[in-house]
């Protein structure tokens, strides 16, 4: 029997999982089925665009929900207590400059589940993360990028 993947993640992220998961569940389950109907309504289904839409639609929520699903039956909820100590880990915010021309970057590292760039979240399977992970103020370090190889100097962690 295969191990299911275990989702690190904060509580904060694994209550917005839940939340979505709600949602889906409760109203946008409901409007899709009632969008369906409505489409059927139109006659021939051979050559109904909107019925054809509409079960696009109920099939990518019903994907989505059984993801959320999974990702909150196997999350692992990252306490407070576990983020100790002076270098990056999983649920710590992380700055660093970019070297030489010294962009300053920050970011918190969380479990994939919750990741988000344009909020500051990055995953803790990132190449930036990886590379990140572990290491201390001060530390030079090497980021191996799809755009190439970067070097950075973490200046902050909390």
């Amino acid at each position: 029997m295969a191990t299911e993947k275990v989702f690190p993640m904060t509580q904060a992220g694994k209550d917005k999982l839940v939340q979505e998961l709600e949602y889906l569940k409760s109203v946008k389950r409901k409007e899709v089925v009632e969008r369906i109907k409505i489409a059927r309504s139109f006659g021939d289904l051979s050559e109904n665009s909107e019925y054809d839409s509409a079960k696009e639609e109920q099939a990518f929520v019903e994907g989505r929900i059984t993801t959320l699903e999974n990702m909150v039956r196997n999350a692992k909820i990252i306490a407070e207590s576990e983020i100790v100590g002076d270098s990056v880990i999983l649920g710590r915010s992380v700055t660093f400059v970019e070297l030489p021309d010294g962009d300053e970057e920050t970011y918190t590292i969380v479990g994939s589940a919750e990741a988000d760039p344009f909020e500051g979240k990055i995953s803790n399977d990132s190449p930036i993360a990886k590379s990140l992970l572990g290491k201390k103020v001060g530390d030079q370090v090497s980021v191996q990028t799809p755009g190439g190889e970067m070097s950075v100097r973490i200046v902050n962690i909390k």
